[in-house]
């Protein structure tokens, strides 16, 4: 079952990598070509930093820390802490999300950026910041809902409630 989530997460890999790789190809830097007519725009953009622009400055520290996450969310999947398929799909966005940046900051040191939207100003997006930004949210709520009260199996009770009134 844990396989189906897997191969999700490389599948969001390939397509933000292919569509990356697309617009590199096909776009000189800076430019842009309609998308969606009035929605969305195809604009090669290099970011250094991470949303918004945010340490530009500091690409190392980004893919230390694009790195820190991907292995913290294997090691959290592996161990099974997600129980359920809310945690799951959310631990494969953001893993899927920061593997596909670690990708870019890695090989070129940058991330390749190129959703803009024409209907509002907002900075230049990816396919893994949108796995990202869906899969964030669903893992606060995930641990809001779910951890530590999906983790008792039927059948079990609190130690408290099987002592005796006196404590001992």
């Amino acid at each position: 079952m844990l396989y189906g989530y897997a191969i999700l997460a490389a599948l969001l890999v390939i397509m933000d990598q292919l569509t990356k790789f697309a617009v590199r190809a096909g776009i000189p830097l800076g430019s842009s070509k309609p998308f969606i007519p009035g929605i969305l725009d195809l604009t090669y953009v290099q970011n250094t930093g991470a949303a918004f622009s945010i340490l530009r400055t500091h690409t190392w520290l980004l893919t230390l820390t694009s790195a820190a996450v991907v292995v913290v969310m294997c090691y959290l999947v592996v161990k099974g802490f997600f129980k359920n398929a809310l945690g799951r799909w959310a631990a494969m966005l953001v893993l899927a999300g920061g593997m596909g940046n670690l990708i870019d900051r890695a090989v070129f040191g940058f991330v390749t950026d190129m959703l803009k939207t024409t209907f509002m100003d907002f900075p230049v997006f990816n396919v893994a910041d949108c796995c990202i930004t869906i899969g964030v949210p669903l893992l606060f709520l995930y641990v809001l809902l779910y951890v530590g009260r999906d983790e008792k199996k039927e059948g079990e009770t609190d130690d408290a409630a099987q002592l005796p009134p006196d404590g001992n």
